[in-house]
């Protein structure tokens, strides 16, 4: 796998997630040769994955009326950074796709497991919603941004590392058509700057060591990525609805 089919790559594990995420949820899932939508609700929000540098026109009004109609929040990732969406009063910004090719792991200094038990699932939903300070979420309710249903999706994982017996990091792994990627990697926090990044992330690197592995990068994550021999492929731009001002 080359840095300039990172993207591509990209973007089709991305639509593996989130649309194992639908299922899970229970939302549609739109499919077209351009993009992938999941339909979410009002907390969930919409998600869009687009998949061809190229959409044609249809399939671009389509995703505009998905927008415009989403009772919630709406997220766009275009790994092609060729899709504009500003005529729908997005705003947007850049962060790097990342490729990692398959070598050896190192081993994480802190605890770290695979989720199996409805428990650790909910511990890690809360890491991630705390960690992304996802307020959408809050109040907070078991099971709405990770639905017990998705760890039996063929190919997601979720892994959790903890910190003084206490669980204190959390990511999502995806592997689909040969090619892994991490998603989520978020630390309580109260527990950050104390290595349960880089812990989370080599335990749940090591099962995917002997597979090419991209992510999205923030730009506080990249460091940390680097140094475990990820290397920037592309820039991936993401787009998000702009909250309505509330009323006075």
């Amino acid at each position: 796998m080359t840095l300039t089919e990172a993207p591509l790559r990209q973007a089709r594990n991305s639509a593996a997630l989130w649309t194992a995420t639908g299922r899970s949820r229970g939302h549609e899932v739109i499919r077209r040769r351009g993009f992938v939508a999941v339909d979410g609700d009002e907390r969930a929000g919409t998600r869009i994955l687009i998949q061809e540098p190229d959409l044609d026109p249809d399939e671009l009004a389509e995703l505009s009326e998905l927008v415009r109609r989403a009772p919630g929040p709406v997220n766009a990732e275009d790994p092609f950074g060729s899709t504009d969406l500003s005529h729908l009063g997005m705003r947007n910004w850049q962060m790097p796709i990342m490729l990692r090719r398959p070598g050896p792991v190192a081993e994480p200094a802190l605890d770290v497991f695979r989720v199996q038990r409805p428990e650790d699932l909910q511990a890690a939903e809360r890491i991630v919603i705390e960690g992304f300070e996802l307020t959408g979420f809050e109040p907070y309710k078991p099971g709405e941004l990770f639905p017990p249903a998705l760890i039996e999706q063929p190919g997601v994982d979720v892994f959790v590392a903890s910190c003084d017996g206490v669980p204190a990091g959390a990511a999502v792994t995806v592997v689909d058509d040969g090619i892994g990627s991490h998603y989520w990697v978020g630390t309580f926090p109260a527990f950050r700057s104390r290595g349960v990044g880089r812990a989370v992330m080599l335990g749940s690197l090591a099962p995917l060591a002997h597979l090419p592995v991209t992510l999205t990068a923030s730009k506080l994550g990249r460091p940390l990525y680097e140094s475990m021999g990820y290397t920037v492929a592309s820039p991936s731009t993401w787009w998000a609805s702009v909250p309505a001002t509330p009323s006075r």
